[in-house]
């Protein structure tokens, strides 16, 4: 992605929030209801994908098309390892 400077300063707002409280507080002011749930959705199938669930399972628990888990299994494989950065740290935080 380029680095565009108003998505480096939304990026730093976003690092910037410290609880989940403040979290939801800035998503439901940015984003539509819509547009928080297609960002959830495409988490939790990143997440079951490194699970190793099979797309029709992922279809059945999620709702998420065949596509969209598509497009999601390709950033898991190529993309810049963002998915898998924050599985890793979402897993780490609910072990402690």
């Amino acid at each position: 992605m380029k680095k565009n400077p108003n998505l480096q300063d939304f990026f730093k707002a976003v690092l910037s929030l410290k609880t989940l409280e403040e979290c939801n507080m800035f998503f439901d002011d940015i984003c539509t209801i819509q547009e928080i749930e297609a960002l959830s959705q495409r988490f939790e199938v990143a997440m079951l994908l490194c699970e190793g669930k099979s797309y029709n399972d992922i279809n059945r628990l999620t709702g998420a098309s065949t596509t969209t888990i598509g497009r999601v299994s390709k950033c898991l494989n190529y993309g810049d390892g963002g998915y898998k950065t924050a599985i890793k740290r979402v897993k780490e935080s609910q072990d402690d």
